[in-house]
């Protein structure tokens, strides 16, 4: 029989009181009782070791050992050790995902009902964590616990992640000892912006350089470190790559595999993977395979050439999975070498939401036009069908691809109405405790279930009140018993969803679901009406994939789920529903905090880098101007002056040859460029941009004049303007470029070899 779990013995007021010495003080050491020290927090007895593993935007039937054409050998061993849950739901979205997988409540009670980027003023919407939702790694590391974030963190405030603070909402500030890894939801993986604790990571000069594996990297010299100095501490490791959101970026070799696998299309890839799925058990006999959600096309209507590209942008997705999942491989390699190596649990998520369709209908190079509201053209993206994968594009595969990923389901990513959006294979692995190698587990789960579930297994009590804040109740529960129970009934019996006004209740084997907008069409009817929402009804039991819509022939069942949807969704802060699309991306129109202000002038100097767009003087939609004072040590002088965003769209003022030069990367789909004709002079130089914007509405023109000295040294026009972000991770930089490159003409990092004093930029509202 396998060993019980740990039992709950700690405190339910964390942090425990400080030492005082019990014993006799008399007048000197040598009348006292002996000196006694505060002895170090001891984990519960048996308390075992844990790695969480959180990928991105992966569909259920994406990885092949939940059926999927993209090869997962990590997944497939842990699965023979462990067990594979095929009932497993996340929110449909990365940021609230990952507020609830740490906190253990759902993701509008820790008030993430969206990205950080497009939060707003209402509780569920602010995307500032409450301090009533303490994290599971706060309470582990007050318990004995050592504690790591390795990767993606999309979980702190936007307007807090500059190098001015406030800390606390960072990862280390969330009860990580250890943090490396970014604060977006998006990041380049050729060129990314990385933090270690709050300290900016320098860009690395290997040439092979990828983020994916530089993540598990560090995920295995921190285990390896904390096990050599303290062998008989538990560890709590959470890695959190990038893979697999956009953008789609993979080594050529990676590439290469798999050419020519994906030409059959999505529709032939998505009958192929249901069988798989069946021949593996993870999806029952009986399981029909969903139609084609509405809106997206038939492979066989599509021409050769869409055919290519499209199989193309496939090829470079299963590179960038398969990627990953060999790199998450190296991680668990390492962790089993550990002591206490069996005493680990590995809970392995697919996924924090289903596939992404956000690369449109005609697929992108640049996921940055979909969050301004731009679709793309095919035919545009196939002029770069031999650089996809590669530094030079943000690029994100078609919608149908995204549907495909997520089979037998219906939708994709942002749909938290249907298991195309929420539900993604988890694999869990535990040699101690779990005897039922390579079992299926079946219980309907969310994951706010995992939070109470680690609590169990390591013998913590469910802490009532942490550093001094009462906390809001687990809404999880535990399935820790379905460890040594494949038959044990799901404790879970009601589990609400919504994102965007798509929204969903599970209730009692039932559930009710109401797709709202697109997820391939970010913009958004302020006029459209929720109760005009259609409500459709499965009933799980008999239906896995949510095939047979039984809302006509059961409306007094839908009828209860519907009501039931508002009992929930007023008691976990859902309202109000709001259903606005790209236009909560813009901060300055939603009002979100910002360290600017009111302020329209802002200075800075020379070594500020990657200062966060949320941090900067808002440029968009208006007039500017930006000054910049700087010492030329020759007329040959090179290098960035200031830069804000990268390639998926921004600005850069530099010089080349001596030669001052202004580009506006417009959403990377051109780069107006205004160039002096001579070069400046050895010694002291101003230089001004002007931009007085046309007005009216947003993402106009307007006059670009370049000066130096007072005189008028190049201008033009500006035909367009990017509308709602520069960038979706790359900031601002004074005197060297980091991230990616704002045009492709200079090497990276660029860095000015001249003087700047600095550099003043002024905003001009009203036009």
């Amino acid at each position: 029989m396998p060993a019980k779990l740990p039992v709950a013995e700690t405190p339910e007021i964390l942090p425990r009181p400080d030492f005082h010495f019990t014993g006799q003080v008399g007048r000197t050491f040598k009348d006292s009782d002996p000196a006694t020290f505060p002895q170090p927090v001891q984990p519960s007895k048996g308390a075992p070791n844990i790695v969480l593993i959180l990928l991105d935007d992966v569909g259920f039937g994406q990885f092949s050992t939940f059926g999927g054409g993209v090869p997962s050998p990590t997944m497939d061993r842990l699965a023979k050790e462990g067990l594979r849950y095929n009932y497993f739901h996340t929110t449909a979205l990365c940021s609230p995902t990952r507020a609830a997988i740490i906190t253990g409540r759902n993701h509008h009670s820790a008030s993430f009902a969206g990205i950080t980027e497009a939060a707003t003023g209402f509780d569920g919407y602010t995307c500032i964590l409450p301090r009533n939702c303490g994290t599971v790694a706060e309470v582990l590391r007050q318990n004995g616990y050592m504690t790591a974030w390795i990767g993606k963190n999309h979980n702190t405030p936007t307007w807090e992640t500059s190098a001015a603070g406030p800390f606390d909402r960072w990862a280390n500030g969330l009860g990580f000892d250890y943090f490396y890894g970014f604060n977006s939801g998006d990041m380049n993986h050729w060129h990314p912006l990385l933090f270690e604790n709050h300290n900016l990571v320098p860009a690395s000069d290997d040439p092979d350089y990828h983020l994916t594996e530089d993540l598990a990297d560090k995920a295995i010299r921190w285990v390896r470190q904390v096990k050599s100095i303290a062998p008989d501490k538990p560890y709590f490791l959470y890695v959190a790559p990038g893979a697999t959101h956009a953008p789609h970026q993979a080594p050529q070799s990676w590439i290469d595999q798999f050419k020519g696998k994906f030409d059959m299309g999505w529709d032939a890839y998505r009958e192929q993977t249901l069988e798989r799925q069946k021949k593996l058990g993870v999806v029952p006999k009986d399981t029909l395979l969903t139609e084609r959600s509405k809106g997206l096309p038939a492979w066989d209507g599509l021409n050769a050439d869409q055919k290519r590209l499209y199989a193309r942008m496939m090829e470079v997705f299963a590179a960038y999975g398969a990627q990953v999942d060999a790199a998450m491989g190296r991680v668990i390699d390492a962790v089993k070498e550990l002591p206490d190596a069996d005493n680990t649990i590995i809970i392995y998520v697919a996924g924090d939401n289903g596939s992404s369709a956000e690369g449109g209908l005609e697929g992108s190079l640049n996921e940055n036009l979909f969050f301004n509201g731009f679709p793309e053209k095919w035919e545009d993206n196939l002029k770069a069908i031999d650089d996809l994968g590669g530094p030079k594009h943000f690029n994100h595969f078609p919608s149908a691809w995204a549907h495909a990923m997520n089979t037998p389901f219906q939708w994709t990513k942002q749909v938290a109405s249907h298991f195309g959006g929420t539900r993604n294979p988890m694999i869990i692995s535990w040699p101690d405790k779990i005897e039922d190698k390579g079992g299926l587990r079946d219980q309907f789960l969310h994951v706010i279930d995992i939070v109470p579930t680690l609590y169990e297994v390591c013998g913590i009590t469910q802490p009532r009140e942490i550093n001094g804040v009462q906390q809001k109740p687990i809404e999880g529960v535990s399935f820790a018993a379905t460890f040594t129970d494949g038959k044990v009934q799901s404790k879970r019996k009601t589990q609400y969803f919504e994102l965007g006004v798509n929204r969903g209740l599970y209730h009692e084997g039932w559930m009710a679901s109401a797709p709202s907008f697109i997820p391939w069409n970010p913009n958004r009817d302020e006029n459209w009406d929720p109760d005009q929402q259609v409500w459709e009804l499965y009933k799980l039991d008999e239906d896995f994939s949510q095939a047979r819509d039984l809302a006509s022939l059961h409306p007094d069942k839908l009828r209860e789920l519907q009501d039931l949807w508002w009992v929930e969704a007023a008691k976990y802060n859902v309202l109000p529903l709001d259903w606005r699309g790209t236009i909560r991306m813009n901060a300055e129109l939603m009002g979100r905090p910002s360290m600017v202000g009111k302020r329209t002038k802002a200075t800075y100097y020379e070594g500020m880098v990657a200062l966060p767009g949320a941090a900067c003087l808002p440029m968009l939609n208006k007039s500017w101007t930006i000054t910049a004072e700087i010492d030329v040590p020759d007329d040959k002088a090179e290098g960035m002056i200031v830069t804000q965003g990268g390639s998926e769209g921004g600005y850069g003022l530099y010089l080349r040859e001596g030669k001052p030069v202004f580009v506006y990367n417009y959403l990377g789909m051109e780069r107006p460029t205004f160039t002096a004709d001579a070069p400046l002079p050895k010694g002291k130089s101003k230089l001004v941009v002007d931009f007085k914007y046309d007005g009216g509405g947003m993402g106009k023109g307007g006059a670009v004049t370049l000066k130096a000295g007072g005189k008028t040294i190049a201008q033009g026009r500006l035909e367009r303007t990017v509308p709602i972000q520069f960038a979706i991770f790359e900031g601002l930089d004074i005197g060297m470029d980091t991230g990616s490159a704002v045009d492709f003409t200079y090497p990276m990092p660029f860095k000015f070899n001249g003087k700047i004093e600095r550099v003043e930029v002024e905003v001009k509202p009203g036009k």
